[in-house]
C-alpha cells in the first residue's frame, strides 16, 4: 500500500491528458483507493468530507485545478470539501504556512490562484514571509496584517494540526484525496484527474448510502 501512495510522486504528466471514462472506474481496496486502518473524525460532524492534499509547489496539483475546482463548487450541500497544504519541510512548509494564514485571514480564495500562477507559471520561490507578503500586496491582502498573521501562534496550532493530519492519512504525495477520513486516493491509484473525481464521487456516495 505505500508503494501505490508513493506512487503519486511519480505520475507522469501524461495522465493530465487522459480524457474521462464513460464507466465508473471499478472500486478496488488496495488499487483503486487505500482504506485507513484507522479512521480520521471529519471537521464538520454530520457532512461527508472530501479533503485534498496539496502543495503550491507541485506542479500535478496545480494541473489538478482546473479539473477539482469546478466540481467542488458543484458538491452538494451534504458534502465538504476543504484543502489541507502537505508539508514535508523547507518550500513546502513555507508555502503551507502561506496557506493557512491566507485562509486564516478569509483571503485565501481571492488569492489561490494567483499563488499557484506565481509559483509555477513566474517562478516565484515565495518561500519568505517578506516576499510572500510583496507579492500578496500586489493581489490586495495587507501586508502588515499577513505578516503578523503569518506569525501568529494560531497559525502555529494550526501547522502542527495540518501535519498531524497527513501523518494520520498516511499521505506521502500529493495530489491525494481523503474521502471522510477513510478512503486514500490519488492521480496514480485512479488513473488520472478525471478518473479521481470519479472514484471520489462513488465513495461519498458509498458513504452517504452508508448512514
Amino acid at each position: 500500500m505505500r508503494n501505490l501512495i508513493l506512487s503519486a510522486a511519480l505520475v507522469s504528466a501524461s495522465l493530465f491528458g487522459m480524457t474521462a471514462q464513460a464507466a465508473d472506474v471499478p472500486l478496488e481496496a488496495g488499487k483503486t483507493y487505500v482504506e485507513l486502518a484507522n479512521p480520521v473524525p471529519v471537521s464538520v460532524p454530520g457532512k461527508i468530507e472530501v479533503v485534498e492534499l496539496f502543495w503550491y509547489g507541485c506542479p500535478h496539483c496545480y494541473s489538478f485545478e482546473p479539473t477539482i475546482n469546478p466540481w467542488a463548487e458543484k458538491l452538494p450541500a451534504d458534502v465538504n470539501f476543504k484543502r489541507i497544504p502537505a508539508m514535508f519541510g523547507g518550500p513546502w512548509d513555507a508555502h503551507g504556512q502561506m496557506f493557512l494564514t491566507l485562509e486564516a485571514m478569509g483571503v485565501e480564495h481571492k488569492v489561490h490562484n494567483a499563488v499557484f500562477e506565481a509559483i509555477q507559471k513566474d517562478r516565484k520561490p515565495l518561500t519568505k514571509p517578506e516576499q510572500m507578503a510583496d507579492f500578496l500586496a500586489t493581489q490586495g491582502v495587507d501586508k502588515e496584517k499577513f505578516l503578523a498573521t503569518f506569525n501568529s501562534f494560531a497559525i502555529q496550532g494550526q501547522i502542527k494540526q495540518a501535519k498531524e493530519l497527513a501523518q494520520k492519512y498516511g499521505v506521502q504525495g500529493v495530489p491525494t484525496l481523503i474521502v471522510n477520513g477513510k478512503y486514500r486516493f490519488d492521480l496514480g491509484t485512479s488513473g488520472g484527474p478525471e478518473q479521481t473525481l470519479n472514484v471520489a464521487d462513488q465513495l461519498i456516495a458509498k458513504e452517504r448510502a452508508a448512514e
